[in-house]
This record gives C-alpha cells, structure tokens and sequence, in this order.
C-alpha cells in the first residue's frame, strides 16, 4: 500500500470515496432523505433571471445557491426565492435552514430575513469572508 498524492482528481476518484463515505453514514445514522428543490424565477421565453438551488434532508433546507440578474437586483425577487423555498421546505417537514455567503454576496440580506450567523471563515480564501447562517422556520 502507498499514498498517493495528485493535483489530477478524477470524477470516478471522487465518486470512489462518495460512495464509500456515502455506505458508512448510512449504517450510523437515522434514515433521511435528499429532495432537491428549485426555484426559477424566468422571463417568458425561460431565460432564468433568478433562482435557488438546494435540497431538504431531514428537518433541514439547505440552500446550496440563489441568484438573481444584476439587472433585477434590489426588486425583492432574492426575497420571494428565498422566502418560496422556506415555504416549501416546511411543507416537506423542513424545520431550519442552512446556508453560506461571502462577505461580497449577501450576509446582511440573510441577516434582514432572520437567519443567524454561526460562524464564519476569515482570510478566504486569501482575504474575504465566508459566513455560515441558520435559521428555525416557521409558517408566515
């Protein structure tokens, strides 16, 4: 046996160890499962102008990525995304979010929405800010 170190990852190298890790939480955790959501939000020939992407696993959403165009920012387009995801993900049975943002993107919008910060990454990854919030959903 030998360690073997590469800047040449490949994807059935990642998918080896996916599957492998994936195997181990299954046998040592309680059963849960992933359900992709999305969230579009297009002009009327399904160009996207905004989005969320994510998933609900167990009692958490986890929001992966919103976005809205440069041109329809400050609209509340973010707001109803991100507000549409939280009103699905209860209605799967989600009970709190998880999500991440750099210090360039949008902490005090997920601020402005409820969500608390619980740490956060400083010098990333050379000089900005990767915040990491949660928040306890509940019906509006």
């Amino acid at each position: 046996m030998e360690f073997r170190v590469t800047d040449n990852v490949t994807e059935q190298d990642i998918e080896e160890i996916h599957r492998e890790l994936k195997k181990f939480n299954l046998a040592h955790r309680e059963p849960s499962q992933d359900v992709p959501i999305g969230i579009f939000y297009e002009d009327e020939n399904g160009v996207k102008m905004g989005g969320l992407t994510g998933e609900t696993f167990g009692n958490w959403l986890c929001v992966k990525y919103l976005w809205v165009s440069e041109e329809l920012r400050g609209q509340g387009i973010g707001s109803q995304l991100l507000h549409k995801a939280e009103e699905e993900a209860l209605l799967r049975g989600a009970q709190y979010c998880f999500l991440d943002t750099f210090s360039f993107q949008a902490p005090e919008f997920y601020r402005k929405h409820g969500y608390q910060e619980v740490f956060h990454l400083f010098e990333y990854p050379y000089t900005g800010k990767r915040f990491y919030f949660i928040k306890e959903l509940t019906k509006q």
